[in-house]
Parts: structure tokens; C-alpha cells; sequence
């Protein structure tokens, strides 16, 4: 629960009181390799935070054809916030990619620490704008940008994960087959 207080703190400052108070909403899962956290109709109780491991979020078409969404190393957060906010059940799946820990809060949980303490009101705002931010840039990527860029991006924006992540979910996060990711990535 350590991580979970320097993950914190790098966006305010905590008491020992309040963070006793914070830890208290939070669950621990252990989550194995190609083990789910979430999948399509599951019920969105949960907003994770990975604190190791890998996960990739995605999408499947009628015809089973998967879309990343996003991929979440340590200190993302996650879920499928259409149906947490909501309270729906999920569209999405997500999949664990390397062994993993990840703590667990409820909406009701997160509504009744903004509530109590400001400052996580004042964190979770942070964190969401930030996953705003972000997932607009990769709208405007996908829509715009050529394969070399998205490419050159994502090696920018997270260098850590483009050596632990297959070449073949690379490619699908980046809209682009393997044999084009083969030529972006020796070239």
C-alpha cells in the first residue's frame, strides 16, 4: 500500500490520518497472465490501479476483430469508464499481459473519498484530465497522423512499454499490420 501513497503524493501532499483513511477503500488483486479483469457484460464495479504488470484494454467487433483501446503498465489507471460512471455493464475487456497487482476502489468509494477530502477530489480531476488529454492526442493520431508517426509517438510516449509488449498488439494499437510495424521498427 506504499505505492499507493508515493503514487499519491505526487499530486498532493497526505497526512498520516488521511492516507490511513484513503488505504481503507482500496483492495489489493494479484492477477495472473491472460487472466481478465474485465469483459464485455461484466458488471464495471471496479477502477483499477496497476501496480506492476502490463494490461491492454480492447474492444471486440461482431466479427470478433479486436481493437486496443489503450495498454496500462504501473501508475495508470483503468476500467471502462463509460459503464463505471454509469454503473453499466462493461463493452470492453481487459486483459492482463504479464503477471500483475492492481488496487481495486468502487465508484461509491471514490465519491465518498472526494467527499471526505478535497485533495482526492482534487487527485481523481487530475488523473481523469490527464487520461482526457491523452486519449484525445491518440484520436487526433489515429485520424491524422501516418503509421511512421503513431509509431515514433508511441516509442516517445512510452519507450518502457514498446520491449514488453508483443509487436503484433503494437501494431493493432497503432492501426497498422505487422509486416508495416516490422519496416517502422527496423527502419
Amino acid at each position: 500500500m506504499d505505492r499507493l501513497r508515493k503514487h499519491l503524493e505526487e499530486i498532493i501532499e497526505l497526512t498520516d490520518t488521511e492516507y490511513e483513511r484513503i488505504k481503507s477503500f482500496f483492495t489489493l488483486r494479484r492477477v495472473k497472465k491472460n487472466q481478465y479483469l474485465l469483459q464485455e457484460g461484466d458488471h464495471a464495479k471496479y477502477e483499477f490501479l496497476v501496480l506492476s504488470g502490463i494490461f491492454r484494454m480492447f474492444f471486440l467487433n461482431e466479427e470478433g476483430k479486436e481493437y486496443i483501446i489503450q495498454f496500462a503498465g504501473p501508475n495508470w489507471w483503468m476500467t471502462d469508464y463509460q459503464a463505471y460512471f454509469n454503473q453499466k455493464n462493461t463493452t470492453l475487456h481487459i486483459l492482463c499481459m504479464a503477471d500483475a497487482e492492481v488496487l481495486c476502489t468502487t465508484l461509491e468509494g471514490r465519491e465518498t473519498l472526494s467527499a471526505e477530502l478535497h485533495k482526492m477530489e482534487h487527485f481523481f480531476r487530475v488523473k481523469l484530465t490527464n487520461g482526457y488529454v491523452a486519449q484525445q492526442r491518440r484520436i487526433i493520431s489515429l485520424l491524422s497522423g501516418t503509421p511512421q508517426q503513431r509509431y515514433e509517438e508511441f516509442g516517445q510516449l512510452y519507450p518502457h512499454l514498446m520491449q514488453k509488449i508483443p509487436k503484433k498488439y503494437i501494431a493493432e494499437y497503432l492501426g497498422v499490420s505487422r509486416e508495416t510495424l516490422s519496416r517502422l521498427y527496423s527502419g
